[in-house]
């Protein structure tokens, strides 16, 4: 919301400085997010023209000698048509920034003759887009003055954020309000006078909704003849160009101008294009409107529209047709205010993507009692703007009249916020604020909302409206008690293992992405997806449609787009929540993280050793061990299965489990049919941690003895070498070495992997290197060797292996 200090200044009578306003604004919720203090006019000053000769070279340029007011008159070449002697205008030295064509003025030679600045346009201080000729200013107009502050171009603008429940802060008059209300001034906005009608509106208005919701509550119409639609004047152009309005004519002017002054947002028809009367109903299927932007929408029955008898003329509050809209030629012009339903104003402005001044309103909901007043000021504004004779108004429906009572306890103030606010200022404070006061008996009362406030609907808003003006700032900081809780912990198991997988896998040259919970349909079933309960009923985009049933293919696709950027061989990991149904028990935690290309832990892309290695399944499972390591699982115990969903590569993925049936991880090389689906070049290999099934740790039992980190006795090696079956895995001659002798046995490790006939057919040969460290003694050979015979004993025993020869 964007609105200038002397707009402003209209509706609030107040000797506040631009620092104090923009200041307290911020402090009653109204938050400041920029402000312009139109510096870009400053160097623009009033220059007089002493002499106009034609330039030697060109007929269509003169050369003018240019009073500035600042010492000898300035050589400057011009070809606007009505440069002349005696002209004052707006002057453009060298250095100057002239935003309308974007360039920075340099002394400069204009065929063959010297020009040493500008006189300017109103089109290249981007003030209207007239360029026909160079400004041409009353000849009384001071000249060496600052032509800003002459034309009122000095005005700051401000440009505030509003939140969605405050509709009454869109318009000058309600935020002058709220300004008044704390302290920094009083209200004096215009009274609105009602303008009398000479004769019947010729153009009824039908609501006609049959049995269905309601979705226009009031329509009035008037209709005024006799008009001479033009130019705005020029404080109403500079007001709307000031705020990134581009004026059109008074028309249209008027119509915006009282959607930023007072939030009530109009439609102007032209009356001789309109025929018959105007019904307002849901959309016939397939119809369809060339809007004032130039794009024609295809509506459907949950929209409202205007029609006539040539069809459909505008889409109710959002955005008017192309064929209805008011020109320069328009002599009678109807002017409507209506009252929307604003959740179907939302719902049609999503469905066609239209953004608009007025959508952004009527969505939001716009005070009921403003209808006619504004009805009646924007018709003053035409008969002032443009002449005329107005019809009387034609009110098709029922106006709304909000009666909204809270009971409110004026301890809830000091009970929620810690203020202490008498009852007395409270009351004060609401009543500037426009809330009445019913009933008042010193510790409750009854407050009567005013109909601009649509979001206040208990005690709790009523808390809020006293604190916010009373000062947030007078809030006192105060510690939380901790006491016996500091010792207590503070954050969940989730929160704990979500911040270690984070640190775990940024530890291993990840990046960490944020990406959108939906995600396209085929991605969504290519990923186990897809099913109906977990489709959007109202997505945000096409391809958009449905929740994740993992976070693969959004961390996938991210690849895909930095790699189409140039940035190859990303490895980014995203820790949240996939979906597997539509109830609490169906979202669950995850940690996922993809490598693309050669994006190994190693590093990856091109170096002079030689090509790098493309991500392998081993690349997945290193990540998905590192992240369950961080969340406390003993990484030594898990077991390594092959099965893993159709989205790995089989052959070339595995899940981690602890037992059978616990399913801690899933980790492999994406299937090519996968990445082909999801439209992403590969190799790329991937994994998910399922943090919600890692089971809660054991309370750590008491250590009686000191721990060693470091025997002062020798490690002791051996190397043993089993054949063993094709299909077993490595991963059980690890654990049934490791079971001979827990307290020695250190370490297990496999150092070679052999296949040969000379095995057999179906073996394979693995030879494992254990470490033994004691911790108390030296070991002697008979230890060493009746711990090494209980190794191959618990190998043979595990996994059918055989000691070879």
């Amino acid at each position: 919301m964007k609105f200038t200090l002397s707009w402003l200044k209209e509706h609030l009578e107040t000797d506040a400085s631009l620092d104090e306003i923009v200041e307290k604004l911020t402090m009653i919720g109204l938050e400041v997010e920029a402000v312009d203090d139109r510096a870009a006019f400053k160097p623009f000053t009033i220059a007089k023209v002493v002499s106009a000769e034609q330039h030697p070279d060109a007929d269509r340029l003169k050369v003018l000698m240019v009073d500035t007011g600042s010492g000898d008159p300035i050589q400057v070449v011009c070809g606007a048509p009505n440069a002349r002697a005696g002209l004052v205008g707006a002057f453009a030295a060298p250095g100057t920034y002239i935003p309308g064509i974007d360039l920075e003025l340099q002394v400069g030679t204009i065929r063959g003759v010297e020009s040493r600045g500008m006189m300017c346009s109103e089109r290249e201080l981007e003030l209207s887009d007239d360029h026909t000729g160079i400004i041409d200013l009353p000849e009384n107009a001071p000249v060496g003055a600052s032509y800003a502050a002459y034309a009122g171009l000095d005005d700051p603008v401000i440009e505030i954020g509003i939140t969605p429940n405050r509709p009454d802060a869109l318009g000058v008059a309600g935020i002058a309000r709220d300004l008044a209300a704390a302290g920094l001034g009083t209200v004096k906005s215009p009274a609105i006078e009602p303008v009398k009608g000479s004769f019947p509106c010729p153009v009824a208005v039908k609501l006609d909704f049959a049995d269905s919701q309601d979705l226009c509550h009031a329509f009035g119409l008037r209709m005024v003849r006799g008009v001479k639609n033009g130019p705005s004047p020029k404080w109403l152009q500079q007001r709307l160009t000031a705020i990134g309005l581009r004026p059109i004519n008074a028309l249209v002017d008027i119509t915006n101008w009282l959607t930023y002054d007072r939030n009530r947002p109009l439609h102007v028809f032209d009356a001789a294009k309109v025929k018959g009367d105007l019904v307002v109903r849901r959309a016939h299927p397939g119809e369809s409107l060339e809007a004032l932007n130039g794009k024609t929408y295809t509506f459907d029955t949950t929209m409202c529209v205007i029609a006539d008898d040539n069809g459909v003329e505008s889409l109710s509050g959002i955005m008017g047709g192309e064929h209805s809209g008011c020109t320069e030629e328009t002599t009678d012009v109807l002017i409507e205010a209506a009252l929307w339903e604003p959740l179907n104003i939302a719902q049609t402005g999503r469905k066609l993507a239209i953004l608009s001044d007025a959508r952004y309103r009527n969505e939001r909901g716009i005070d009921p009692a403003f209808n006619q007043p504004g009805l009646e000021e924007a018709t003053r504004l035409v008969l002032e703007f443009c002449g005329g004779e107005p019809s009387e108004i034609f009110l098709a429906g029922r106006i709304p009249t909000p009666h909204k009572i809270v009971d409110f306890p004026y301890s809830e103030v000091k009970r929620l916020t810690g203020l202490d606010v008498s009852a007395e200022e409270s009351r004060a404070i609401l009543e500037r604020l426009g809330f009445e006061i019913e009933e008042d008996d010193g510790t409750h009362a009854k407050v009567k909302v005013p109909s601009w406030r649509p979001d206040v609907e208990g005690k709790a808003d009523l808390v809020e409206e006293v604190m916010r003006i009373h000062g947030v700032n007078e809030i006192a900081f105060t510690p939380m008690e901790q006491g016996d809780r500091v010792k207590s912990k503070i954050l969940t198991t989730g929160q704990i293992r979500t911040r270690n997988a984070r640190r775990a896998l940024a530890a291993r040259g990840m990046l960490e992405a944020v990406t959108w919970s939906f995600i396209p349909e085929s991605h969504a079933v290519a990923f186990g997806g897809g099913q109906a309960e977990l489709k959007l009923a109202n997505p945000i985009a096409a391809d958009m449609s449905d929740m994740r049933p993992s976070l693969l293919p959004s961390l996938l696709a991210a690849a895909q787009r930095n790699g189409d950027r140039g940035v190859d061989n990303v490895a980014l990991f995203e820790v949240a929540a996939i979906y597997a149904g539509d109830t609490p028990e169906g979202q669950k935690r995850v940690a996922g993280g993809i490598r693309h290309g050669t994006a190994k832990l190693t590093g990856g892309g091109r170096h002079w050793q030689g090509a790098a290695q493309a991500v392998s399944v081993f690349d997945a499972k290193a990540d998905a061990l590192a992240a369950l390591e961080a969340c406390g699982v003993d990484v030594s115990k898990v077991q390594i299965f092959t099965e893993a969903p159709d989205w790995y590569h089989p052959g070339r993925s595995g899940t981690v489990r602890l037992g059978p049936k616990v399913i801690l991880a899933a980790f492999g090389e994406i299937h090519p049919l996968t990445l082909e689906t999801l439209d992403v070049d590969g190799p790329a290999a991937g994994f998910e941690v399922f943090l919600d099934a890692i089971p809660e740790p054991r309370a750590k039992a008491t250590r009686t003895k000191p721990r060693l980190d470091l025997s002062p006795y020798q490690a002791v090696r051996r190397d043993f070498a089993f054949v063993m079956d094709r299909d077993k895995d490595a991963a059980s001659l690890m654990r049934a070495a490791a079971g001979a002798d827990k307290k020695l046995v250190s370490a297990v490790n496999i150092f070679d992997v052999f296949e040969g006939a000379s095995l057999g057919e179906g073996k394979k040969s693995v030879a494992i290197e254990v470490t033994l460290q004691p911790t108390d003694k030296t070991l002697t050979d008979e230890e060493i060797d009746a711990i090494s015979k209980r190794i191959v004993e618990n190998v043979v025993k595990s996994t059918g292996g055989v000691l070879r020869g």
